[in-house]
């Protein structure tokens, strides 16, 4: 499968505008699937409250849904996309959509917020997805989730082959340490940031850029640069992450001694 990252960096509440960038630059690329930052329509650094419902939608319904869903049906392919979401219980959510040429596959609420997040955002309050589609089976998460090894490794116990992550990452660690969530899982992942500097009032942030995409063995296929909104396409065969065998002895799933593992 063909997967596309699409580096972009989104202006503060802009959400017409930051809509038209991504399509304008979804549009050359021949892919399956198409992954975007967190966020990306609306920008990351709320001052109050109300900017967050200013550009809050419904998961199946709203501007982010209707562009990115008309996306996928017209070129007939998946687009996986962060949002602010307005959930029925009127909550406010940091969320994920998968979509596909049908319309929406799912949502994931990210369960680990992070910083100012906290202010605006409920966590979610279900464990991260994993979908079937035509190509394999894709989990997702969402940014600050890669800090916690136990995401990834539920995604990949549950027979994900492929972990997205929508991220706006502000701390440097992520890239290299999605290296290792890959290893350890032996699964493809792919991270798509943003890039620039974005300020609200006395609250700013710089975001790194770097998305990538690694294979199950730990090889950074491709990794864009911290400063340019860009895209990039890799080829993936997925298949290569259903063997979890390390050499001739040893296999990652199969020697795990969960018994012994303290989870409290």
């Amino acid at each position: 499968m063909r997967l596309a990252l699409v580096q972009l960096q989104p202006e503060l509440l802009q959400v017409e505008a930051n809509l038209e960038a991504a399509l304008s630059a979804m549009r050359p690329l021949d892919a399956d699937l198409h992954l975007l930052p967190e966020l990306f329509p609306s920008g990351y650094t709320f001052g109050t409250a109300d900017e967050v419902e200013r550009v809050a939608e419904a998961a199946n319904d709203g501007p982010s849904f209707a562009a990115m869903a008309g996306f996928a049906r017209a070129h007939g392919t998946h687009v996986a996309y962060g949002f602010a979401e307005r959930g029925r219980d009127g909550k406010l959510y940091n969320s994920a959509n998968l979509v596909g040429p049908q319309g929406l596959v799912g949502t994931y609420r990210k369960i680990h917020l992070f910083g100012r997040e906290t202010l605006f955002f409920q966590p979610g309050g279900e464990a991260a997805p994993v979908w079937q589609l035509p190509f394999g089976r894709v989990g997702m998460m969402v940014c600050f989730d890669w800090y916690f090894p136990e995401v990834t490794r539920s995604l990949a116990l549950r027979g994900a082959e492929l972990v997205l992550q929508p991220a706006n990452l502000v701390l440097p660690h992520c890239p290299q340490a999605m290296i290792t969530r890959s290893l350890e899982n032996r699964v493809f992942t792919a991270t798509c940031d943003r890039v620039g500097r974005e300020v609200n009032g006395a609250v700013e942030h710089a975001f790194i850029g770097q998305s990538q995409a690694v294979s199950p063995k730990g090889e950074v296929l491709v990794r864009l640069s911290g400063e340019r909104a860009e895209t990039a396409v890799v080829e993936m065969d997925l298949a290569a992450a259903r063997s979890k065998r390390v050499g001739e002895y040893n296999d990652l799933f199969g020697q795990r001694r969960s018994e012994l593992y303290v989870d409290r």
